[in-house]
């Protein structure tokens, strides 16, 4: 035992149980293996206020709309085949209450002729498709009522008649798909090319005035029921003819025909209409 100072310092080699120093051997370089973990950058694996969530979290809930689609849904998302997808629809069902309801009344004041001004930034098939659905239905539903009171009334028996609600749906549906779908062919044809989701929404729109006409169609009087059909048509035909008219003017010399015919099939809609969902026979 050595004491220098303040210090006393025991010599370890003459210590029993002492465990023995371990001499300098001079500086030794130490090596790391290099780690296979993965590394993120501090501003997406940081979780602060002012920074982003990491990527791999926004790419799970991101849609096309943020720009954030990954490269591997490019491939699947290009080409024709896209057409056939439901996210190419997507965005034509993406409106406002507020838009569809200005859209119907819109519909409602034919002569105006600013519908398809109004929609040509953003053509909507929500409206069309539950315009063409309320169609079914009231007209299913009136035209049974219609005939369960008429049958009673005259003491006959009642069946359902099922084939009322196949008929309006094809008549509702086909007519708003086949037509505007021949007049685009048409109109590409004569060099006045339009929108094919706006000759959908112009035709959907267009048959709205006919759900107040099959609800007055209840009264027992055929000569109203005619002037109701008749003002009907005459307004949707009125509604087409005219949204129409100023792109047609294009196509030259065969703008008055395809104006007419627009207006003419339409008032033919009405009389078919009238012919079998407006008249009630027991």
């Amino acid at each position: 035992m050595m004491t220098g100072g303040n210090y006393t310092t025991i010599d370890s080699q003459k210590v029993s149980g002492s465990v023995p120093s371990v001499p300098d051997p001079g500086h030794t370089t130490v090596k790391f293996a290099e780690s296979n973990l993965q590394t993120f950058p501090p501003s997406q694996g940081k979780i602060s206020g002012g920074s982003n969530p990491p990527r791999d979290a926004d790419d799970t809930f991101s849609g096309p709309g943020n720009g954030t689609s990954s490269s591997t849904d490019e491939p699947q998302s290009g080409g024709w085949l896209h057409k056939f997808t439901v996210g190419a629809y997507k965005p034509f069902f993406d409106v406002d209450t507020s838009d569809v309801l200005d859209r119907l009344k819109e519909s409602l004041f034919p002569f105006r002729g600013t519908f398809t001004e109004k929609t040509a930034d953003k053509p909507d098939l929500y409206g069309p498709f539950w315009i063409c659905t309320t169609l079914i239905f009231v007209a299913a539903s009136i035209g049974t009522f219609v005939t369960y009171v008429a049958h009673k009334w005259k003491k006959q028996e009642w069946n359902y008649d099922i084939n009322l609600v196949t008929w309006s749906a094809g008549v509702f549906y086909g007519y708003v798909t086949l037509v505007p779908l021949a007049l685009y062919v048409v109109l590409k044809y004569f060099s006045a090319p339009s929108g094919l989701v706006q000759l959908f929404c112009l035709y959907g729109y267009s048959l709205f005035i006919f759900i107040p006409a099959l609800c007055l169609s209840v009264v027992p009087v055929e000569i109203f029921r005619w002037v109701i059909a008749g003002v009907a048509g005459f307004m949707s035909a009125t509604f087409v003819a005219l949204n129409l008219k100023a792109h047609i003017n294009s196509a030259g010399e065969r703008s008055i025909l395809i104006i007419a015919s627009i207006f003419l099939l339409q008032l033919g809609l009405a009389v078919v209409l009238k012919l079998y969902l407006f008249t009630v026979t027991v």
